[in-house]
């Protein structure tokens, strides 16, 4: 019954993950990389309970075994979750947002090779090809030649937006693992339940943390996004509802297929980055994004 709704699901969480980053993405200003990635989780929080409340009740049978296998995985995937929002929200600031985002996608090249080097698993040669393709996608995108709005680069912010980048896509690819073991863990069976449930927890879990350590070192970030709540609160659905398509999503299929139908986000992202802060991607920027898209595509084939 619900073996290909994984894909649907997919696609309605890359859409709502552009909208939220957009979004995010404006709050960059007044409230910081922090106050911007904690938006997502906080003002989100009462839609992900919402969520989970209405599964509860609409799902029969449910056996949900809050263990230590969810426990570790939920909490190694929000902590590992949100430094790769700070650091993608970083990175679409420096390099721009269509660049940002295609460089969000080295996350399964890179998982890849971390499990060959740490967990010895095995790639076929069409994965290696894949992982070849998308470094040389990323180098270019990465090569500080002009900046997201076609100025010459003359600082190191390109640069550094291209390794926040890169470090967001190797966090986003240790989360999407530790989300799919966290949903399997809690409910197998109530893939539904299960994934929504979680999104509920795992964002409690990031909207205490991030709320005490910016209520601590950072109070005017916290006044910042209060102030602007209507964008806040608009940024905390669409944050929500992307992760409720993408904890679904991978409950019913692994990562790396996941990962991979969600390059349809890199193209949406392009749009969005014209259409709302007037980027214009040169032809080598497209033809670099093209070719992350296809690597990350040809990797999943492992």
């Amino acid at each position: 019954m619900f073996s290909l709704l994984w894909i649907p699901a997919t696609i309605a969480a890359s859409f709502f993950q552009v909208a939220r980053n957009a979004l995010q993405r404006g709050m960059m200003g007044a409230a910081g990389p922090w106050g911007a990635t904690l938006v997502r989780f906080l003002f989100g929080l009462p839609f992900s309970i919402l969520f989970a409340a209405i599964a509860w009740w609409a799902t029969p049978h449910l056996d949900p075994s809050f263990g230590r296998a969810f426990w570790s995985a939920a909490a190694g995937g929000a902590f590992t979750q949100v430094a790769a929002t700070a650091c993608l929200l970083i990175a679409m600031e420096r390099a721009g947002f269509a660049v940002g985002t295609a460089l969000q996608q080295s996350s399964l090249p890179l998982a890849a090779l971390l499990g060959l080097i740490v967990y010895h698993d095995s790639m076929s040669g069409i994965a290696w090809a894949g992982v070849a393709i998308t470094t040389a996608g990323l180098a270019t995108l990465t090569w500080p030649v002009s900046g997201p709005l076609g100025k010459a680069a003359t600082g190191p912010r390109p640069v550094s937006g291209a390794m926040f980048g890169l470090a967001s896509g190797l966090c986003f690819g240790f989360s999407l693992n530790a989300y799919r073991h966290a949903t399997l863990a809690l409910d197998a069976a109530h893939p539904v339940f299960s994934a929504l449930a979680s999104v509920a927890i795992v964002q409690a879990m990031q909207a205490g943390a991030l709320t005490l350590v910016l209520a601590i070192h950072n109070r005017a970030a916290l006044r910042a996004i209060i102030a602007g709540w209507r964008g806040s609160l608009a940024a905390g659905l669409c944050g929500s509802c992307a992760s409720a398509g993408w904890f679904f999503a991978l409950a019913l299929s692994p990562a790396a297929p996941v990962r991979a139908l969600g390059v349809v986000e890199a193209p949406i992202a392009a749009w969005a980055g014209r259409r709302l802060f007037s980027e214009r991607l040169h032809l080598r920027q497209i033809l670099a994004g093209g070719a992350v898209m296809i690597g990350v595509v040809l990797t999943t084939l492992y």
